[in-house]
Protein backbone atom coordinates (compact mmCIF):
# COMPACT_ATOMS: atom_id res chain seq x y z
CA UNK A 1 0.00 0.00 0.00
CA UNK A 2 1.26 3.62 -0.95
CA UNK A 3 0.01 6.92 -0.52
CA UNK A 4 -1.35 7.40 -4.29
CA UNK A 5 -3.47 4.30 -4.30
CA UNK A 6 -4.99 6.12 -1.36
CA UNK A 7 -6.13 8.78 -3.90
CA UNK A 8 -6.44 6.41 -6.63
CA UNK A 9 -9.18 4.77 -4.08
CA UNK A 10 -10.66 8.17 -3.39
CA UNK A 11 -10.87 9.71 -6.82
CA UNK A 12 -12.13 6.23 -8.54
CA UNK A 13 -14.81 5.64 -6.10
CA UNK A 14 -15.73 9.46 -5.28
CA UNK A 15 -15.00 11.04 -8.42
CA UNK A 16 -17.51 14.26 -8.59
CA UNK A 17 -16.87 14.69 -4.85
CA UNK A 18 -15.43 18.32 -3.31
CA UNK A 19 -12.10 17.27 -2.41
CA UNK A 20 -10.27 20.93 -1.89
CA UNK A 21 -11.36 24.35 -1.29
CA UNK A 22 -8.72 27.11 -1.33
CA UNK A 23 -9.84 30.82 -1.25
CA UNK A 24 -12.31 30.71 -4.18
CA UNK A 25 -10.59 27.69 -5.85
CA UNK A 26 -12.43 23.99 -5.32
CA UNK A 27 -11.48 20.62 -6.47
CA UNK A 28 -13.04 17.73 -7.00
CA UNK A 29 -10.93 14.53 -6.22
CA UNK A 30 -11.04 13.43 -9.93
CA UNK A 31 -9.15 16.97 -10.75
CA UNK A 32 -7.06 16.33 -7.53
CA UNK A 33 -6.10 13.07 -9.01
CA UNK A 34 -5.67 14.59 -12.30
CA UNK A 35 -3.57 17.58 -11.10
CA UNK A 36 -1.11 15.17 -9.05
CA UNK A 37 -0.69 12.51 -12.11
CA UNK A 38 0.02 15.65 -13.95
CA UNK A 39 2.73 17.03 -11.18
CA UNK A 40 3.81 13.50 -11.10
CA UNK A 41 4.97 13.62 -14.95
CA UNK A 42 6.54 17.04 -14.92
CA UNK A 43 8.83 15.87 -12.24
CA UNK A 44 10.14 13.11 -13.76
CA UNK A 45 10.84 14.81 -16.48
CA UNK A 46 12.46 17.33 -14.64
CA UNK A 47 15.01 14.15 -13.21
CA UNK A 48 14.39 15.32 -9.88
CA UNK A 49 15.20 12.90 -7.24
CA UNK A 50 12.56 14.57 -4.50
CA UNK A 51 9.78 17.43 -4.17
CA UNK A 52 10.66 20.54 -1.57
CA UNK A 53 7.63 21.98 -0.51
CA UNK A 54 8.54 25.53 0.72
CA UNK A 55 4.87 27.12 1.07
CA UNK A 56 1.85 27.76 2.69
CA UNK A 57 -1.61 25.92 3.21
CA UNK A 58 -3.41 25.83 -0.28
CA UNK A 59 -4.27 23.44 -3.32
CA UNK A 60 -1.20 23.62 -4.28
CA UNK A 61 -0.26 21.27 -1.22
CA UNK A 62 -2.75 18.22 -1.71
CA UNK A 63 -1.25 18.47 -5.48
CA UNK A 64 2.34 18.33 -4.30
CA UNK A 65 2.40 15.21 -2.26
CA UNK A 66 0.44 13.31 -4.38
CA UNK A 67 2.22 14.16 -6.78
CA UNK A 68 5.48 13.23 -5.73
CA UNK A 69 3.76 10.23 -4.52
CA UNK A 70 2.85 9.09 -7.86
CA UNK A 71 6.39 9.67 -9.11
CA UNK A 72 7.36 7.95 -6.50
CA UNK A 73 9.61 10.41 -4.87
CA UNK A 74 9.66 11.56 -1.19
CA UNK A 75 7.95 14.60 -0.20
CA UNK A 76 9.81 17.03 1.65
CA UNK A 77 7.99 20.24 3.43
CA UNK A 78 10.13 22.73 4.78
CA UNK A 79 9.19 25.92 7.45
CA UNK A 80 8.63 28.79 5.09
CA UNK A 81 8.91 31.02 7.93
CA UNK A 82 12.53 29.83 8.06
CA UNK A 83 15.39 32.78 7.38
CA UNK A 84 17.56 32.06 4.38
CA UNK A 85 20.62 31.12 6.48
CA UNK A 86 18.42 28.69 8.35
CA UNK A 87 16.32 27.01 5.16
CA UNK A 88 19.65 27.04 2.80
CA UNK A 89 21.01 23.80 4.85
CA UNK A 90 18.09 22.00 4.54
CA UNK A 91 17.67 22.65 0.69
CA UNK A 92 21.06 21.85 0.29
CA UNK A 93 20.76 18.62 1.63
CA UNK A 94 18.17 17.80 -0.74
CA UNK A 95 20.13 18.54 -3.58
CA UNK A 96 18.67 17.22 -6.80
CA UNK A 97 14.79 17.79 -5.32
CA UNK A 98 12.30 19.69 -7.16
CA UNK A 99 11.37 23.15 -4.87
CA UNK A 100 8.13 24.36 -4.70
CA UNK A 101 8.26 27.42 -3.52
CA UNK A 102 6.42 31.54 -3.27
CA UNK A 103 9.04 32.71 -5.58
CA UNK A 104 11.64 32.06 -7.81
CA UNK A 105 14.85 32.97 -5.33
CA UNK A 106 15.02 30.09 -2.58
CA UNK A 107 18.34 30.06 -0.92
CA UNK A 108 20.81 26.55 -1.53
CA UNK A 109 17.86 25.75 -4.34
CA UNK A 110 19.33 25.10 -8.47
CA UNK A 111 17.01 27.94 -10.03
CA UNK A 112 16.58 25.40 -12.65
CA UNK A 113 14.46 23.28 -10.24
CA UNK A 114 12.52 25.82 -8.95
CA UNK A 115 8.64 25.75 -9.60
CA UNK A 116 6.44 28.56 -8.53
CA UNK A 117 3.43 27.54 -6.36
CA UNK A 118 0.74 28.93 -8.05
CA UNK A 119 2.21 27.11 -11.47
CA UNK A 120 0.95 23.59 -10.25
CA UNK A 121 -2.33 24.92 -9.77
CA UNK A 122 -2.89 25.46 -13.44
CA UNK A 123 -4.16 22.81 -15.42
CA UNK A 124 -1.83 23.55 -18.78
CA UNK A 125 1.68 22.80 -15.93
CA UNK A 126 2.40 19.75 -17.70
CA UNK A 127 5.78 17.50 -18.72
CA UNK A 128 7.09 17.50 -22.25
CA UNK A 129 5.83 14.75 -24.17
CA UNK A 130 5.11 11.33 -22.71
CA UNK A 131 6.09 10.85 -18.82
CA UNK A 132 4.83 7.47 -17.47
CA UNK A 133 4.56 6.99 -13.84
CA UNK A 134 6.06 3.99 -12.17
CA UNK A 135 3.56 0.92 -12.09
CA UNK A 136 4.55 0.32 -8.63
CA UNK A 137 5.70 2.32 -5.29
CA UNK A 138 7.50 -0.01 -3.01
CA UNK A 139 5.27 0.76 0.46
CA UNK A 140 9.06 0.17 1.82
CA UNK A 141 9.86 3.37 -0.11
CA UNK A 142 10.37 6.89 1.69
CA UNK A 143 7.21 8.93 1.16
CA UNK A 144 7.74 11.51 3.47
CA UNK A 145 11.06 13.36 4.99
CA UNK A 146 10.00 15.45 7.75
CA UNK A 147 12.65 18.00 9.83
CA UNK A 148 11.63 17.70 13.75
CA UNK A 149 10.59 21.02 14.94
CA UNK A 150 14.18 21.42 17.02
CA UNK A 151 13.22 22.57 20.48
CA UNK A 152 16.21 21.14 21.71
CA UNK A 153 18.61 21.47 19.14
CA UNK A 154 19.26 21.38 14.95
CA UNK A 155 16.02 19.85 13.72
CA UNK A 156 16.39 16.19 12.66
CA UNK A 157 15.25 14.72 9.48
CA UNK A 158 12.87 11.93 10.35
CA UNK A 159 11.75 9.22 7.27
CA UNK A 160 8.36 8.27 6.88
CA UNK A 161 7.80 5.28 5.01
CA UNK A 162 4.57 4.55 2.67
CA UNK A 163 3.87 1.80 4.56
CA UNK A 164 4.02 4.04 8.06
CA UNK A 165 1.80 6.31 6.96
CA UNK A 166 -0.89 4.11 5.02
CA UNK A 167 -1.16 2.00 8.40
CA UNK A 168 -2.55 4.64 10.21
CA UNK A 169 -4.45 5.90 7.78
CA UNK A 170 -5.83 2.51 7.45
CA UNK A 171 -6.23 1.46 10.89
CA UNK A 172 -7.86 4.57 12.05
CA UNK A 173 -10.14 6.15 9.07
CA UNK A 174 -13.41 4.09 7.58
CA UNK A 175 -12.87 4.29 3.62
CA UNK A 176 -15.33 6.94 2.04
CA UNK A 177 -17.18 7.01 5.68
CA UNK A 178 -17.56 10.76 5.18
CA UNK A 179 -21.31 12.35 4.69
CA UNK A 180 -21.37 14.62 1.26
CA UNK A 181 -21.74 17.73 3.63
CA UNK A 182 -18.91 16.76 5.71
CA UNK A 183 -15.87 19.32 5.73
CA UNK A 184 -12.47 20.01 7.54
CA UNK A 185 -10.65 22.87 8.07
CA UNK A 186 -7.25 22.88 8.32
CA UNK A 187 -4.77 25.77 9.16
CA UNK A 188 -2.19 24.03 11.15
CA UNK A 189 0.93 24.26 8.82
CA UNK A 190 2.22 21.65 5.82
CA UNK A 191 5.58 21.39 7.39
CA UNK A 192 4.10 19.46 10.70
CA UNK A 193 2.74 15.62 10.69
CA UNK A 194 -0.57 17.26 11.86
CA UNK A 195 -1.33 18.89 8.48
CA UNK A 196 0.18 15.66 6.52
CA UNK A 197 -2.15 13.66 8.59
CA UNK A 198 -4.80 15.90 8.32
CA UNK A 199 -4.58 15.63 4.32
CA UNK A 200 -4.15 12.22 4.26
CA UNK A 201 -6.98 10.99 6.89
CA UNK A 202 -9.41 13.44 5.65
CA UNK A 203 -9.06 12.44 1.66
CA UNK A 204 -9.45 8.81 2.28
CA UNK A 205 -12.74 9.30 4.64
CA UNK A 206 -14.25 11.64 1.46
CA UNK A 207 -14.55 14.86 3.51
CA UNK A 208 -13.91 18.20 1.84
CA UNK A 209 -10.55 19.71 3.24
CA UNK A 210 -10.82 23.71 4.12
CA UNK A 211 -7.42 25.36 3.71
CA UNK A 212 -6.68 28.36 5.27
CA UNK A 213 -2.90 29.92 4.66
CA UNK A 214 -2.63 31.43 7.67
CA UNK A 215 -4.29 31.65 11.48
CA UNK A 216 -6.33 34.13 12.95
CA UNK A 217 -9.22 33.76 15.05
CA UNK A 218 -11.82 36.24 13.54
CA UNK A 219 -10.54 34.79 10.49
CA UNK A 220 -11.08 31.25 11.62
CA UNK A 221 -14.04 31.49 13.34
CA UNK A 222 -15.67 33.05 10.08
CA UNK A 223 -14.77 30.17 8.08
CA UNK A 224 -16.01 27.60 10.65
CA UNK A 225 -19.47 29.53 9.96
CA UNK A 226 -19.37 30.14 6.38
CA UNK A 227 -18.11 26.97 5.08
CA UNK A 228 -20.19 24.81 7.43
CA UNK A 229 -16.89 23.10 8.87
CA UNK A 230 -17.89 20.27 10.72
CA UNK A 231 -13.95 18.73 11.94
CA UNK A 232 -11.28 21.03 12.41
CA UNK A 233 -8.19 20.39 14.35
CA UNK A 234 -5.69 23.45 15.90
CA UNK A 235 -2.85 23.62 17.86
CA UNK A 236 -3.02 25.15 21.54
CA UNK A 237 -1.95 28.13 21.06
CA UNK A 238 -4.49 28.89 18.11
CA UNK A 239 -7.17 27.60 20.45
CA UNK A 240 -5.86 29.90 23.33
CA UNK A 241 -6.54 33.09 20.30
CA UNK A 242 -9.89 31.95 19.98
CA UNK A 243 -10.66 32.09 23.26
CA UNK A 244 -9.35 34.64 23.74
CA UNK A 245 -10.70 36.24 21.13
CA UNK A 246 -14.23 34.86 22.19
CA UNK A 247 -14.27 36.87 25.70
CA UNK A 248 -16.79 35.17 27.07
CA UNK A 249 -19.46 34.97 24.18
CA UNK A 250 -20.38 31.57 22.52
CA UNK A 251 -18.51 30.36 19.77
CA UNK A 252 -21.64 29.76 17.52
CA UNK A 253 -20.37 26.98 15.54
CA UNK A 254 -23.60 24.97 15.16
CA UNK A 255 -22.19 22.80 12.34
CA UNK A 256 -19.02 21.97 13.90
CA UNK A 257 -18.99 18.25 15.34
CA UNK A 258 -15.24 17.81 16.09
CA UNK A 259 -12.67 19.78 17.38
CA UNK A 260 -9.53 17.94 17.81
CA UNK A 261 -6.24 19.40 19.42
CA UNK A 262 -2.76 18.64 19.74
CA UNK A 263 0.99 19.14 18.74
CA UNK A 264 1.66 20.48 22.08
CA UNK A 265 0.26 19.89 25.53
CA UNK A 266 -2.70 21.85 26.04
CA UNK A 267 -3.21 24.19 29.21
CA UNK A 268 -6.14 23.18 31.06
CA UNK A 269 -7.54 26.60 31.61
CA UNK A 270 -7.76 27.12 27.90
CA UNK A 271 -9.50 23.41 27.23
CA UNK A 272 -12.06 24.94 30.09
CA UNK A 273 -12.89 27.77 28.69
CA UNK A 274 -13.17 26.18 25.35
CA UNK A 275 -15.72 23.24 26.40
CA UNK A 276 -17.61 26.14 27.75
CA UNK A 277 -17.91 28.43 24.52
CA UNK A 278 -17.87 25.65 21.82
CA UNK A 279 -21.56 24.15 22.81
CA UNK A 280 -22.58 20.73 21.27
CA UNK A 281 -18.88 20.12 19.65
CA UNK A 282 -17.07 17.04 21.02
CA UNK A 283 -13.40 17.58 21.56
CA UNK A 284 -10.64 15.27 20.99
CA UNK A 285 -7.16 15.16 21.97
CA UNK A 286 -5.07 13.62 19.94
CA UNK A 287 -1.62 12.87 20.77
CA UNK A 288 1.71 11.49 18.37
CA UNK A 289 4.91 12.18 17.07
CA UNK A 290 6.20 13.29 13.62
CA UNK A 291 8.32 9.63 14.38
CA UNK A 292 4.56 7.90 14.59
CA UNK A 293 3.09 8.97 11.75
CA UNK A 294 1.10 11.51 13.52
CA UNK A 295 -1.66 9.83 16.38
CA UNK A 296 -1.37 7.37 18.22
CA UNK A 297 -3.54 7.92 21.48
CA UNK A 298 -7.03 9.52 21.87
CA UNK A 299 -9.24 11.32 24.60
CA UNK A 300 -12.24 11.10 22.79
CA UNK A 301 -15.60 13.78 23.20
CA UNK A 302 -17.08 11.58 26.26
CA UNK A 303 -14.26 11.90 27.88
CA UNK A 304 -14.35 15.86 27.76
CA UNK A 305 -17.49 15.63 28.69
CA UNK A 306 -17.61 13.46 31.51
CA UNK A 307 -14.86 15.95 32.74
CA UNK A 308 -17.13 18.93 32.00
CA UNK A 309 -20.24 17.74 33.60
CA UNK A 310 -18.07 16.96 36.80
CA UNK A 311 -17.01 13.73 37.18
CA UNK A 312 -14.22 14.28 39.61
CA UNK A 313 -12.26 11.05 37.64
CA UNK A 314 -13.05 12.47 34.27
CA UNK A 315 -11.61 16.09 35.33
CA UNK A 316 -7.95 14.04 36.46
CA UNK A 317 -8.17 12.28 32.96
CA UNK A 318 -8.79 15.77 31.30
CA UNK A 319 -4.71 15.98 31.95
CA UNK A 320 -4.43 12.57 29.74
CA UNK A 321 -3.93 12.01 25.68
CA UNK A 322 -6.79 9.22 26.01
CA UNK A 323 -6.34 5.22 25.51
CA UNK A 324 -3.57 4.37 22.67
CA UNK A 325 -5.47 3.59 19.13
CA UNK A 326 -5.73 -0.21 18.23
CA UNK A 327 -2.40 -1.61 16.80
CA UNK A 328 -0.22 0.54 18.94
CA UNK A 329 1.36 -1.10 22.04
CA UNK A 330 2.76 1.28 24.90
CA UNK A 331 5.22 0.79 27.63
CA UNK A 332 6.44 3.09 30.46
CA UNK A 333 10.25 1.87 31.67
CA UNK A 334 12.53 3.65 34.36
CA UNK A 335 16.22 4.59 33.39
CA UNK A 336 17.03 0.75 33.64
CA UNK A 337 15.09 -0.36 30.95
CA UNK A 338 12.47 -1.90 33.29
CA UNK A 339 8.39 -1.90 32.84
CA UNK A 340 7.33 0.46 35.42
CA UNK A 341 3.95 -1.31 37.30
CA UNK A 342 0.20 1.45 36.61
CA UNK A 343 0.95 4.81 38.20
CA UNK A 344 4.56 5.23 38.00
CA UNK A 345 6.16 7.72 35.84
CA UNK A 346 9.19 6.72 33.46
CA UNK A 347 10.23 7.07 29.45
CA UNK A 348 7.50 5.98 27.39
CA UNK A 349 8.38 3.54 24.53
CA UNK A 350 5.43 2.89 21.75
CA UNK A 351 5.71 -0.11 19.06
CA UNK A 352 3.01 -0.42 15.73
CA UNK A 353 2.95 -0.67 12.35
CA UNK A 354 2.57 3.28 11.61
CA UNK A 355 5.71 3.86 14.24
CA UNK A 356 8.89 5.21 12.02
CA UNK A 357 11.39 5.78 14.40
CA UNK A 358 13.81 6.30 11.83
CA UNK A 359 16.21 9.11 10.93
CA UNK A 360 18.19 9.83 7.79
CA UNK A 361 20.96 8.85 10.15
CA UNK A 362 19.73 5.49 11.14
CA UNK A 363 16.83 3.78 12.77
CA UNK A 364 16.01 3.95 16.91
CA UNK A 365 13.83 1.64 17.12
CA UNK A 366 15.12 -1.10 19.18
CA UNK A 367 15.86 -5.17 18.60
CA UNK A 368 11.64 -6.23 20.10
CA UNK A 369 10.59 -2.79 17.43
CA UNK A 370 9.86 -0.55 20.78
CA UNK A 371 10.84 3.62 19.97
CA UNK A 372 11.89 5.30 23.04
CA UNK A 373 9.84 8.86 22.47
CA UNK A 374 11.78 10.54 24.94
CA UNK A 375 8.38 11.61 26.56
CA UNK A 376 8.03 11.25 30.45
CA UNK A 377 4.68 9.68 31.43
CA UNK A 378 2.31 7.24 33.25
CA UNK A 379 -0.50 4.61 32.70
CA UNK A 380 -3.82 4.60 35.00
CA UNK A 381 -5.50 1.71 35.73
CA UNK A 382 -7.95 2.22 33.17
CA UNK A 383 -5.22 2.64 30.53
CA UNK A 384 -4.97 6.17 30.20
CA UNK A 385 -1.86 7.63 29.16
CA UNK A 386 -0.66 10.87 30.80
CA UNK A 387 2.66 12.32 29.36
CA UNK A 388 4.24 15.13 31.47
CA UNK A 389 6.60 16.27 29.10
CA UNK A 390 9.94 15.55 27.18
CA UNK A 391 12.44 13.83 29.88
CA UNK A 392 14.83 16.25 29.33
CA UNK A 393 12.62 18.92 30.13
CA UNK A 394 11.88 17.05 33.65
CA UNK A 395 13.73 19.52 36.74
CA UNK A 396 15.87 17.29 38.95
CA UNK A 397 15.78 19.05 42.13
CA UNK A 398 17.24 17.62 45.22
CA UNK A 399 16.65 14.60 43.89
CA UNK A 400 13.10 14.96 43.21
CA UNK A 401 11.69 14.59 39.22
CA UNK A 402 9.42 17.31 39.13
CA UNK A 403 7.07 17.81 35.71
CA UNK A 404 7.28 21.56 34.66
CA UNK A 405 3.36 21.14 33.35
CA UNK A 406 2.35 20.77 36.83
CA UNK A 407 3.57 24.17 37.76
CA UNK A 408 2.84 25.91 34.92
CA UNK A 409 -1.00 24.84 35.17
CA UNK A 410 -1.14 26.30 38.65
CA UNK A 411 0.04 29.77 37.54
CA UNK A 412 -1.93 29.80 34.05
CA UNK A 413 -4.78 29.29 36.97
CA UNK A 414 -4.36 33.07 37.90
CA UNK A 415 -6.42 35.59 36.46
CA UNK A 416 -3.79 37.71 35.65
CA UNK A 417 -1.43 35.00 33.95
CA UNK A 418 -1.88 34.39 30.05
CA UNK A 419 1.19 32.01 29.04
CA UNK A 420 3.74 30.40 31.43
CA UNK A 421 7.19 28.72 31.28
CA UNK A 422 8.79 26.83 33.77
CA UNK A 423 12.58 25.35 33.96
CA UNK A 424 15.46 24.33 36.03
CA UNK A 425 18.13 26.78 36.69
CA UNK A 426 21.72 25.32 37.83
CA UNK A 427 22.03 25.53 41.72
CA UNK A 428 24.95 24.57 43.78
CA UNK A 429 22.63 23.16 46.72
CA UNK A 430 20.08 21.84 45.44
CA UNK A 431 21.03 20.71 41.87
CA UNK A 432 18.21 22.48 40.40
CA UNK A 433 15.98 25.32 41.26
CA UNK A 434 12.63 26.18 39.78
CA UNK A 435 12.29 28.88 37.46
CA UNK A 436 9.12 30.30 36.22
CA UNK A 437 8.71 33.01 33.64
CA UNK A 438 5.12 34.55 33.19
CA UNK A 439 3.56 37.03 30.39
CA UNK A 440 1.02 39.26 32.11
CA UNK A 441 -2.51 39.59 30.32
CA UNK A 442 -3.10 43.03 28.63
CA UNK A 443 -4.67 45.12 31.36
CA UNK A 444 -3.96 42.87 34.22
CA UNK A 445 -0.95 43.29 36.65
CA UNK A 446 0.40 41.21 39.82
CA UNK A 447 3.97 40.93 41.31
CA UNK A 448 6.54 38.61 42.52
CA UNK A 449 4.99 37.97 46.06
CA UNK A 450 1.55 37.66 45.09
CA UNK A 451 2.68 34.71 42.74
CA UNK A 452 4.51 32.57 45.56
CA UNK A 453 1.41 33.13 47.25
CA UNK A 454 -0.48 31.95 44.70
CA UNK A 455 1.76 28.45 44.21
CA UNK A 456 1.96 28.11 48.07
CA UNK A 457 -1.91 27.71 48.20
CA UNK A 458 -1.80 25.04 45.51
CA UNK A 459 1.74 22.99 45.48
CA UNK A 460 3.55 21.99 48.46
CA UNK A 461 6.80 24.11 49.09
CA UNK A 462 9.63 21.81 47.00
CA UNK A 463 7.45 22.90 43.87
CA UNK A 464 6.83 26.29 44.21
CA UNK A 465 8.89 28.59 41.99
CA UNK A 466 12.46 29.75 43.59
CA UNK A 467 12.71 32.50 40.99
CA UNK A 468 9.91 33.99 39.01
CA UNK A 469 10.53 36.72 36.39
CA UNK A 470 8.07 38.80 33.45
CA UNK A 471 8.18 38.97 29.56
CA UNK A 472 6.17 40.16 27.04
CA UNK A 473 5.99 37.15 25.39
CA UNK A 474 7.01 33.63 25.04
CA UNK A 475 9.39 31.41 22.78
CA UNK A 476 6.93 29.27 20.49
CA UNK A 477 7.07 27.22 17.56
CA UNK A 478 4.68 28.10 14.92
CA UNK A 479 2.69 24.89 15.83
CA UNK A 480 2.64 25.87 19.68
CA UNK A 481 5.83 24.25 21.19
CA UNK A 482 7.78 25.63 23.90
CA UNK A 483 11.10 26.56 23.34
CA UNK A 484 12.39 25.92 26.50
CA UNK A 485 16.17 25.68 26.03
CA UNK A 486 15.29 29.98 24.87
CA UNK A 487 13.98 30.74 27.97
CA UNK A 488 16.75 29.18 29.88
CA UNK A 489 19.08 30.85 27.85
CA UNK A 490 17.49 34.04 28.25
CA UNK A 491 17.42 33.69 32.48
CA UNK A 492 21.01 32.76 32.42
CA UNK A 493 21.94 35.61 30.25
Amino acid sequence: MNLSLLLEMSASTLEDRPAITSGSRTLNYAQLDAAARRCAAKFLSMGATGVVYCGTNDASFPIAVFGAAYAGLPFIPLNYRLGDEQLQPLVEANRGAVVIAENAKVPGADPDMVILRSTILDPSFAAVGDVELPPFVDPEDIAIILYTSGTSGTPKAALLRHRHLTAYVIGTVEFAGAEPEQAALVTVPPYHIAGLANLLSNMYSGRRIVYLESFDAQVWLDTIRNERITQAMVVPTMLARVVQHLDGSPADAPNLATLSYGGARMPLPVLEQALELFVGTGFVNAYGLTETSSTIALLGPEDHDAAFAGDPVAKVRLGSVGKVLPGIEVEVRDEDGNVLPVGEPGLVFLRGEQVSGEYEGGSVIDAEGWFPTKDRGWIDEDDYLFIEGRADDTIIRGGENIAPAEIEDVLRRHEAIVDVAVVGIPDDEWGQQIAAVVVVAPGKSVGVDELHTFCHQHLRSSKTPYRIEFRDELPHTPTGKLLRREVLADLLG
